[in-house]
């Protein structure tokens, strides 16, 4: 008998294991077409698979920025993450009778920006992502979050006035499976666990935005059919930009 986990993507060994497009020219490692309303892509962009190195100190602190006296300072660590909490801002940390908090997880500055973008609300929301592994083999990739962190779904969802404004569904951008592990219903387990776990988040329904007529290896985002066996119901019924919608026990 097949053994099945899933992983949630937290770190670099994790977004390791997101599987290869069954379309070559796309790449889940790269794509950041829900992220990026106005440029987003889904396309193959190896770059993005290391991380940018920062500029020497010297080139840094070199340019027309270091003649300007009213310029900030040049920043030499990596960017705050709002999201983080630190022991500074802890009011428990000067507190020796108070156990120590355990310290959120964080996708660290060299990670691959997919990552990145994975894990930017990591320490507030939870993960963005899911791989399911057969066998030890990924097999099946999903991605979800907080509407907010979607700007395409924002945007799509703005042409339709009638869906629900309160509370804000969760919004699954992203399901796939491999050509090689199709007609298992592996895509169904994989969107059953993230359902699942936006349900303990406290999401009260999830919405998601599959493409009609499109080549199944084209898109990432499934068919309505796809979502129909999944507990979803087609609460827009547009030919090109459907609404499916599971409200959440």
């Amino acid at each position: 008998m097949s053994e099945i986990r899933i992983v949630d993507i937290r770190d670099e060994a994790a977004f390791a294991l997101l599987p290869p497009c069954a379309d070559p020219t796309f790449d889940h490692r790269t794509c950041d077409y829900w992220e990026d309303a106005e440029r987003g892509s889904k396309s193959h962009r190896a770059s993005w698979l290391t991380a940018a190195r920062p500029a020497p100190e010297a080139d840094r602190r070199s340019g027309e920025v270091a003649l300007n006296p009213f310029a900030p300072p040049p920043r030499t660590g990596p960017a705050p993450n709002p999201f983080a909490v630190d022991d500074e801002a802890d009011p428990l940390a000067d507190n020796p009778f108070a156990p120590r908090r355990p310290k959120p997880p964080r996708i660290e500055s060299s990670a691959p920006r997919k990552l990145a973008l994975l894990g930017r609300g990591l320490a507030v929301f939870g993960s963005y992502a899911k791989v399911l592994l057969l066998d030890e083999e990924p097999a099946a990739y999903a991605q979800f979050g907080p509407l907010s962190a979607y700007p395409r779904a924002l945007h799509l969802r703005e042409l339709y006035p009638q869906l629900p404004q309160a509370p804000l569904p969760a919004v699954i951008t992203c399901v796939a499976t491999t050509a090689a592990a199709r007609g298992r219903g592996l895509g169904q387990r994989l969107v059953a666990s993230v359902c699942d776990d936006l349900a303990a988040r406290g999401f009260a329904a999830v919405e998601s935005y599959p493409e009609s007529d499109t080549p199944p290896d084209a898109t990432s985002a499934a068919t309505p059919e796809f979502w129909i066996e999944a507990g979803f119901t087609r609460v827009v019924a547009d030919e090109r930009f459907p609404v499916m919608r599971r409200e959440l026990e």
